[in-house]
């Protein structure tokens, strides 16, 4: 579980998340540290390792900055189960709603899904075996009864009751060339007929008081296993069966107990969860002691042993939280970090505060990252035979309108270059292919963008605009 961590210096990390976003130097660092941590308390010694908590992070800055985006990248570097939820999705325990624990099974499952992956990778090859077989069963059925070879007997003559050894051979060489075919591919078009297992799973509902997803997902599993596997005929190509059967076969080959005691160690050791619009249950102190300010200090203390360490019950096992990675965020235009409750404030010891994107940043947004939306439409373009190019004073002209537009409107960060550059190509996109056919080449100018997006500057109403 550490190999991977062991390779990843702080230094690798920012370099890794500087692919995918531009700026914010300071929250890339402290993120870089919280992961290179885990690694260090894994490889403390034991009678320690308890004791180390880590370093939760509460980001603020406005929308479109690239707090969910640094949260979402670093847990895919460190290949650790991540979680995003919004705090103000959640309720006080009493009301209808999500209760907090539902985060964390859900990174649980989000963990299970991870290893089960993994598990299945290492079986693929066995798995493979096992559906051409029950594809070639399928398609030329083996002969039954092993082949007897043909037996003299005492005076010199053959035995005619014998089953002839050529019918096996014969059969068993025809298998050997169909299978590779259906290596190749060859037969992927070629209709059979495949059994497929499937769980008689009844609807189950309760009557009397309500119950909490854990005791009703119990419940379901433990019907759902009582229930005998019934077996569906279905007509596919060999290229479906392919698919369909080998996800059966190789999670007929994996330990599914071991799936989950792994998951439960990955989820408490790497686990990540980002807790998005935390400034929504933040109240006020100056308001008073009633009204939705209740509610919403009482989801603060639900969260609260969530983020302290605490154990939770989930359908795989009990999940302990200690050593999970809590990133807080939110953009504190109304609230303060300070209007959390103190303890709440206490467990997120790291703050970064996201600076605001520059008209710099935006042209480096356009130009740099391996996700960049100019190198989406080129893509997308690309899929139609289309070339598309920009020209660099086009990505500067982008850049300051979007700039200008969110400084004039509304910051909503980033993601007016999604409005920007949608407004500029979508003439293109709906000509595609029909006016502009495959072997076109556009290139985007500077005077294109500036008469293409003029009305985006000259009309000050430009709410239809607005994301």
């Amino acid at each position: 579980m550490t190999e991977h961590l062991n390779r990843l210096t702080p230094r690798q990390i920012v370099f890794e998340l500087d692919q995918y976003i531009i700026g914010q130097n300071d929250a890339k660092r402290n993120v870089a540290i919280a992961l290179r941590n885990r690694w260090r308390r894994m490889n403390s010694p034991e009678d320690i390792q308890r004791e180390i908590i880590p370093n939760n992070i509460l980001m603020i800055g406005a929308t479109g900055v690239g707090k969910t985006e640094i949260a979402r990248r670093l847990a895919k570097i460190a290949d650790a189960p991540f979680v995003k939820v919004e705090a103000s999705k959640f309720t006080e325990v009493g009301y209808v709603g999500r209760d907090v624990e539902s985060m964390v099974r859900d990174l649980v499952e989000q963990a299970v899904a991870m290893v089960k992956t993994q598990k299945k990778e290492e079986v693929k090859i066995k798995a493979e075996q096992a559906v051409e077989d029950i594809i070639l069963d399928a398609l030329i059925p083996p002969v039954h009864g092993a082949p007897v070879q043909k037996q003299r007997t005492d005076n010199g003559t053959e035995d005619s009751d014998a089953i002839p050894e050529d019918d096996g051979e014969l059969n068993q060489r025809t298998r050997e060339r169909f299978r590779e075919k259906i290596r190749n591919g060859e037969l992927d078009s070629r209709k059979i007929e495949i059994e497929i297992q499937q769980n008689q799973m009844p609807n189950v509902g309760m009557i009397g008081g309500a119950m909490d997803d854990v005791s009703m997902m119990n419940i379901q599993e433990m019907i759902g296993n009582m229930m005998p596997r019934r077996g569906k005929k279905r007509k596919v190509t060999v290229g479906e069966a392919k698919k369909i059967l080998l996800d059966e076969e190789a999670s007929k080959l994996i330990d599914m107990d071991e799936v989950k005691m792994e998951a439960i160690q990955k989820a408490e050791n790497l686990g990540i969860i980002f807790i998005d619009e935390i400034d929504k249950v933040a109240s006020s102190r100056s308001g008073g002691g009633g009204g939705p300010d209740v509610s919403r200090e009482g989801v603060q203390r639900d969260l609260l042993p969530i983020v302290e360490g605490s154990a939770v019950n989930t359908k795989h096992g009990v999940i302990q939280t200690d050593h999970i990675l809590f990133v807080a965020a939110g953009a504190f235009h109304v609230a303060k970090p300070s209007d959390l409750i103190p303890e709440l404030q206490g467990r997120f010891p790291i703050r970064v505060e996201l600076n605001s994107l520059t008209e710099s940043d935006f042209y480096q947004i356009l130009k740099t990252p391996k996700n960049a939306l100019t190198k989406q439409y080129i893509a997308m373009m690309d899929s139609e035979g289309v070339e598309l190019e920009f020209e660099d004073g086009a990505l500067q002209e982008i850049a300051r309108i979007a700039f200008e537009v969110n400084s004039e409107v509304e910051n909503i960060g980033a993601r007016r270059l999604q409005t920007v550059m949608s407004l500029l190509l979508n003439d293109f996109m709906f000509d595609i292919p029909d006016m502009i056919g495959p072997d076109s080449h556009i290139v985007v100018t500077a005077d294109m963008v500036s008469e293409k997006l003029s009305v985006l500057v000259k009309n000050r109403d430009l709410s239809q605009y607005i994301l």
